[in-house]
């Protein structure tokens, strides 16, 4: 048995007419008081469009970025109430606050089929403090509970835990469901695996390397993360970003992989600069010499990662080969990326920059699943339960 669907809750004596709670991911970004990048809304969009033409009244929550328990306008909802009115295609009611008085009176309001976004969650210390009295009053408003927010399903928070169990009908929604169902398929994978790992800090992705060592057919690292295991190793790596104090960790999880008969790859060329600017001169390098840094991966490691990809039957991505941000050194996570989309495996991407590579040169569509949770999916593949998944039922 696994976690109850929308379509368990909607045969279940249906939804008309009753209060859903739906904990939505729209932690999206704004500019000028306007939503620049609706991709995590439009995420959101079948599972709404099912509950309003169910003829339920739809109370959508979330947070957006980090207030830290106060009430900061240039986080306020409001910008993504109008937005995803413009999605849905009819309007949406904003209600000024998440609970109390304010929230009460924008859901009574509601009509069958009518929607309302409640202000962000996080203007309330006690959301991510799970407090008991915050999670009473979210549950106040709802007679049935969807989850729908995988970005979020890692925290054991007020709308994505404490709630739900003083809900007498959750389910999860159709992105919940459908990041679970292919991301089990990372951790009972037709093989080879090939998992490939960027980003900064090993601090950042220690457990999973620890996690995948041993599991992966092949483990290939890239991005500022390698050069703390270029360290354990004794390579030189001149001015790159270090973690000094995991460079034993690093060494341990080498030594994982290699008593597991696993193959895991680091980069045999980069790209240098002196200093981190796009105009900084930059050269490819096998050695990293002093005073240089090494910004991406070269050429070469580019070349051999993709071409992983195509001999692997799965592939679980995340975090960029380089600062991809800018031009310079995006070469190495470009490439990577065609060659995740170019291979027959089944593949799962998540993380911001990867799946940002993988838009930007238009592959979204050769990509089997596109994770929007950077976090929960590292959590999820690593084995551990997402505290926001098991509130919702047996998993």
């Amino acid at each position: 048995m696994g976690v109850p669907g929308l379509d368990a809750l909607l045969a279940d004596g249906g939804v008309r007419g009753q209060r859903v709670f739906v904990r939505a991911d729209l932690n999206v970004p704004l500019r000028d008081g306007r939503v620049s990048d609706d991709t995590r809304i439009r995420a959101s969009l079948p599972t709404l469009r099912r509950l309003v033409d169910a003829g339920a009244r739809v109370v959508v929550a979330s947070h957006l970025g980090r207030p830290e328990g106060e009430r900061r306008p240039e986080l306020s909802l409001r910008p993504v109430a109008a937005r995803l009115g413009e999605l849905l295609e009819q309007r949406v009611a904003f209600a000024d606050d998440c609970v109390g008085p304010a929230a009460e009176a924008v859901v009574d309001g509601l009509g069958e089929g009518e929607v309302a976004l409640l202000e962000n969650l996080r203007f309330h210390a006690g959301e991510t403090k799970n407090d008991p009295e915050f999670a009473r009053a979210l549950a106040a408003l709802a007679d049935a509970y969807v989850n729908d927010a995988f970005g979020t399903a890692h925290r054991a928070h007020a709308s994505t835990a404490g709630m739900v169990s003083q809900v007498a009908r959750h389910a999860a929604g159709d992105l919940l469901a459908s990041e679970l169902q292919h991301l089990r398929v990372v951790l009972e994978p037709e093989r080879p695996l090939l998992c490939l790992l960027g980003g900064a800090k090993v601090s950042d992705k220690l457990a999973v390397l620890e996690a995948l060592a041993p599991r992966a057919d092949v483990l290939a690292i890239g991005g500022a993360m390698a050069y703390t295991f270029l360290r354990a190793l004794g390579q030189p790596t001149g001015a790159s970003l270090v973690e000094e104090t995991l460079v034993g960790e690093a060494s341990k999880v080498l030594a994982a992989a290699k008593a597991a008969g696993r193959r895991l790859l680091l980069p045999t060329d980069h790209v240098v600069a002196r200093e981190l600017a796009e105009d900084a001169e930059a050269r490819v390098v096998k050695e990293i010499p002093e005073g240089w840094m090494g910004l991406d991966v070269g050429p070469e490691t580019a070349a051999a990662y993709a071409a992983e990809a195509t001999r692997a039957r799965t592939v679980f991505w995340n975090g960029p080969m380089g600062v991809f941000e800018m031009e310079r050194f995006a070469g190495g996570t470009r490439e990577v990326a065609r060659g995740v989309a170019e291979s027959a495996a089944v593949s799962v991407v998540g993380g911001g920059d990867s799946l940002a590579a993988i838009n930007q040169l238009g592959l979204a569509d050769r990509i089997t699943h596109c994770s929007t949770g950077g976090g929960a999916s590292l959590e999820f593949v690593q084995g551990l339960a997402l505290p926001g998944v098991v509130a919702l039922g047996d998993v």
